[in-house]
Formats: structure tokens, C-alpha cells, sequence
């Protein structure tokens, strides 16, 4: 079978060696039944709601993205579906290997390196399909080039340009039919499907202008709950200023972090021009103020926010502000922002999509250990969607949701899950930060036996608690110890008005009582 790797030069010389340990392949851990409906509906089946980027009939994807060429892959339901009867090619091409599930194939073939992987899309069409699975070929430009290459329009195409010095000669792809996934085809349908208007309708934050730091302190800081913030930007010369054209001059000759590789910024808004996967990659880069002196410049931390007792640190503070930077279907899948801390987002071109969830609500779909450390949660937050948004319509305690825009800033309480995604290209600052209003769940969190598993930002995990207590109590002497004694009270507090209320009711009679 023809090949787009014979042109693989065996000289090429890679930046980065890779390490032999197995390599995710990026793809779902797991495909739900209603991700499967979803997938045949967005077939042609069902629903017309689903709506997809692509101009192409959504009954096939190509397995290879944008460069990827003619590799179809079908959903299952579209096989059980055919009016004539015919066989699944991933079937008969696999061989030993068909009782496997994709799933596991997939980690398999994430442990070839890169001529091993295209030389087995030359055994059959089937391991064509399979090993033009775009995530495979990411994961390898990623681990072997660093952010050393030109997108291509797919991983796969990507890497072969870089091998074969052939960056205007995309590979030959073949017309393979008769491949029927569920589990391939979610991958892509995650890719090109379009936010649900039922997703995006939902407005439940309360929307703020001119509001006061001693309301905001009052009404939302002191009880911990979100708000969304007007007119905070329009001060700040980001807004007008950064343009693509404008960073691109500002930033000339630096790179910033691009999930696990860096790159600068051309490279990368070439990327985000030209890619279309399940989960784009996200530029968040937390010393972005010390590459780019103009960018901090460019902006100032709102009236609300300026109390950050972080500060009393210096150069030992954890990471704390970011420049985050994507293209439509990016972002941030839920979390809980780290160290305990609060955090305000300001969007400076672009919209974004926030779905968030009181600390004592996981999420759908999110299971977080006993201890905090890991979180298990789908795969992409299209997944989420798909198969878990519906969920929280029953839900007593029901998401707090935004859609923030141009202008707009979301104040994030600490221990609050959220997700967001960008509904277009977009470019925000966000910072984490401690007032006195959080100072004791800062400090409860960095004196946790696992703090070296949950601490982040900082080399110095373990010690963080003690140097800044000791940094707090030499700056601002007494305030632990007074906001200690307003908690103790407040507490009490609580304690007796529960008490109050359990014994109004008489439990001999089932009525009600003055019980003094």
C-alpha cells in the first residue's frame, strides 16, 4: 500500500530525544451511550441541533484532521443502519488484533515512535484508519520537535513536513471506506461540533457595573460567591492595544509556554489558525509580564483585587498571573484553582463560555480523590457537554454560567470547580490571589500532610505554610491571630442559630415551638 513515509529522511535530527515510557494518546478514555447517540445524530440520524464546523457530511471524518486526507471513519450506528449489508473493514483488516477495543489498540500503537507508526499504516487499510489518528501524531510532534514546527493543518502532516523538509508537499492521503468507530469518530465529532444554543442560553451570574470594593468585599468576597464585573477594563490600554499585529512586535524573539513545549507567538498563531481537534492546544504562560515588559504595562489589577497578601513572598511567591491566549474550542476543563487561592479573569478580546460549581459540588463527570490530588473528568470539555450538561438541569444545586466578553471580568471564589471554553479566538489575563478574606483557607490548605502532591506554582512545596506565616506575621503583625477569633465567633454563631431552629420543633407533636 502506498505511503506517505518513504520520503522519511533517516537523518533527521530531532531536538528532543524521547523517553521511553508509554505516551498518551489524548483520546477519550471512555464513550458513553449518549456520546454515541450524539455521534449518530450529528450522522445524519437524529438531531439537528448538533451543528458542525465542517461544510463535509458529518457521516464521515478524517482520521488524519485537516491533512490528514480521506480517511473515513463512521460511526457504529451508521453500519447497523445500511440498508445493504456490508462488513466493517476495521474487522478484516486488524486480524489477531480485532478483539481489542480501539481504546487500547490506540495505547498500543502511543508507545511506537514515529517510522514504526507509519510503517504500520502500510499492513492494511484498517491500521492506515488507526494510525492516522491524529492524537497519536501529536503527541509524537510534541515530545520530538518541542514547539519547533509549522503546523500543517494535521500532527500527522506536520511531522511528515518536518522529516521530509517537504513543508509545501502534504502527504498523499487515501480514500479508505467501510470503517465503522464509535469510539475514532468521537474524537472528531468533539472537534467540529458547534456549541448548543441550549448550551450557551443560560445566564445565571449576577452582572455588576460601578460596584464598590465594599459591596463587592459584602456581596460577594465575605460569602464566596461568583460575580461578573462590567466596565473594570475600560482603563486599561490591553484593550485597545493588543491587536495580533501589536503582540507579535512587542514579543519578537520570545516564547511562551504552549501546553508541555514553548514557542513564539507566530508559530503558534499559525496553529490556531489552522487546527481543529477535540482539544487545542492553550498558551498559558505565567511570566509573560518578565519576557514582555510592555504586556504587564498594558494592564492594572481592578480596585477589588489589590489586596494580595501573597505579596509579602517576593520572588518566592507562587505563580500567579497568566496570559492565556486560544482559538475557538480551547480552554480549561473543571478545576479548582490552585492553593486555595481566588481568582479574576478579565477577557481582552474574544468570549469565553463558564460553567462553575460550588466547592461541595463536584461537577458531572468529575470525580476528585479523597485527598485532592487527582481528578478524574472526560477527556475534553466537548465530551462534557455532550454527555453531562443535561445532568445538571435536575440538579438541586444547579451551575452558576456566563458567557464573559471583551470587557467583562469573572471573579472566581476560592474552591469553586469551573470550566471554560472559548466560543472564539480569545486573549485574557487572570490572576490568583489571597486577601484577608481567604488568608485562613490559604494557610488551612498549605499545611496539609500531602502539600508536596497539591501545592503548586512554587519549587518550595513543603515549607510554602511556614514562610508565609512567618512573611504575614512580619508584615502585618496580629492579623492571623484577629482573624482567627472572627472565625472562632462566627462560627458560634452559626452553631447557635442551628440550635435555635432545632428546638422549635417538637418531636412528640410535629409542631412548632418558642423554646424560651
Amino acid at each position: 500500500m502506498p505511503s506517505a513515509f518513504h520520503c522519511l529522511r533517516p537523518s533527521l535530527k530531532l531536538k528532543r530525544k524521547r523517553k521511553p515510557k508509554r505516551r498518551g494518546s489524548n483520546h477519550p478514555k471512555k464513550t458513553s451511550e449518549s456520546t454515541t447517540l450524539a455521534a449518530d445524530d450529528a450522522a445524519g440520524g437524529g438531531d439537528a441541533s448538533f451543528d458542525l464546523k465542517s461544510s463535509a457530511s458529518a457521516s464521515t471524518a478524517s482520521a488524519g484532521g485537516r491533512g490528514g486526507g480521506g480517511c473515513l471513519v463512521q460511526p457504529l450506528g451508521n453500519l447497523l443502519l445500511a440498508a445493504a449489508r456490508r462488513a466493517n473493514l476495521r474487522d478484516s483488516g486488524l486480524g489477531a488484533l480485532r478483539p481489542l477495543p480501539d481504546d487500547l489498540i490506540l495505547d498500543v500503537l502511543g508507545l511506537l515512535p514515529a517510522r514504526d507508526l507509519g510503517a504500520l499504516s502500510a499492513a492494511s487499510k484498517a491500521f492506515y484508519v488507526i494510525s492516522s489518528h491524529d492524537p497519536l501524531w501529536r503527541a509524537i510532534v510534541l515530545a520530538d520537535l518541542g514547539g519547533d514546527f509549522a503546523f500543517a493543518g494535521s500532527w500527522r502532516a506536520t511531522y511528515i513536513a518536518a522529516a521530509s523538509g517537504r513543508a509545501h508537499c502534504p502527504p498523499r492521503a487515501l480514500d479508505i471506506k467501510g470503517f465503522y468507530s464509535d469510539y475514532l469518530f468521537q474524537s472528531w465529532l468533539c472537534a467540529n461540533m458547534e456549541m448548543r444554543t441550549e448550551w450557551l442560553d443560560r445566564d445565571t451570574i449576577d452582572r455588576r457595573r460601578g460596584l464598590s470594593l465594599e459591596k463587592f468585599i459584602a456581596e460577594y468576597e465575605e460569602p464566596n460567591w461568583p460575580v461578573l464585573l462590567e466596565g473594570c477594563l475600560d482603563t486599561w490600554p490591553a484593550l485597545q492595544k493588543w491587536t495580533r499585529e501589536y503582540l507579535l512586535q512587542v514579543s519578537a524573539g520570545k516564547e511562551f509556554a504552549v501546553g508541555p513545549v514553548s514557542m513564539p507567538l507566530d508559530r503558534y498563531f499559525l496553529y490556531a489558525d489552522n487546527v481543529q481537534e477535540e482539544r487545542p492546544l492553550y498558551l498559558f504562560d505565567a511570566k509573560f509580564a518578565d519576557k514582555v515588559p510592555e504586556m504587564g504595562s498594558d494592564y492594572e489589577v481592578p480596585v477589588y483585587f489589590q489586596e494580595d497578601l501573597f505579596k509579602v513572598l517576593g520572588e518566592e511567591r507562587p505563580d500567579h498571573r497568566w496570559i492565556i491566549i486560544g482559538p475557538a474550542g480551547s480552554g480549561s476543563s473543571f478545576h479548582v484553582d490552585p492553593n486555595s487561592t481566588s481568582a479574576w479573569n478579565a477577557v481582552i478580546k474574544g468570549a469565553k463560555k463558564w460553567v462553575m460549581f460550588p466547592p461541595e459540588v463536584p461537577p458531572p463527570g468529575v470525580h476528585p480523590s479523597a485527598d485532592g490530588a487527582e481528578v478524574t473528568s472526560p477527556v475534553s470539555i466537548m465530551e462534557w457537554f455532550m454527555n453531562f450538561y443535561g445532568a445538571c438541569r435536575t440538579w438541586e444545586k444547579r451551575p452558576i454560567e456566563c458567557v464573559c466578553r471583551a470587557g467583562d471580568i469573572v471573579f472566581v471564589p476560592n474552591g469553586w470547580w469551573h470550566l471554560v471554553i472559548n466560543l472564539e479566538e480569545s486573549i485574557a489575563i487572570t490572576q490568583n490571589y489571597v486577601s484577608r478574606r481567604n488568608l485562613l483557607n490559604v494557610l488551612d490548605f498549605l499545611k496539609r500532610p500531602n502539600a508536596n502532591e497539591l501545592v503548586s506554582g512554587t519549587k518550595d512545596r513543603v515549607n510554602l505554610h511556614d514562610k508565609f506565616r512567618y512573611a504575614i506575621d512580619a508584615a502585618y503583625p496580629g492579623t492571623i491571630s484577629q482573624l482567627e477569633v472572627e472565625a472562632q465567633q462566627k462560627a458560634a454563631a452559626r452553631k447557635k442559630k442551628a440550635a435555635f431552629w432545632d428546638s422549635a420543633a417538637d418531636a412528640n407533636t410535629g409542631g412548632f415551638k418558642f423554646s424560651f
